[in-house]
């Protein structure tokens, strides 16, 4: 089953952005679009930041029992490959 997670953050201009996050047969699809655009970018790597914001949210979904520990491990081992490409 797959598990998707969505926030919406504003960038530094004071634009909306709203980030997905989807979890599907264990490997995890990011993907992002602007307010007023109609197309969605598709992430191959995902920016540090959505990861960090994502492993924020599947924690205290964790914490209220509606995420697995094998998605806060999952998570955290994609942070660690980002941060040892950057």
């Amino acid at each position: 089953m797959p598990s998707q997670h969505i926030w919406t953050e504003k960038d530094r201009h004071g634009e909306k952005r709203e980030v997905r996050a989807t979890k599907f047969g264990g490997v995890w699809r990011f993907q992002s679009k602007i307010a007023g655009e109609t197309k969605w970018t598709y992430y191959d790597f995902p920016i540090l930041q959505d990861l960090l914001s994502l492993k924020g949210i599947v924690v205290r979904k964790y914490q209220r029992r509606r995420a697995s520990i094998e998605d806060v491990a999952s998570i955290d081992k994609l942070i660690e490959e980002q941060s040892s490409n950057e």
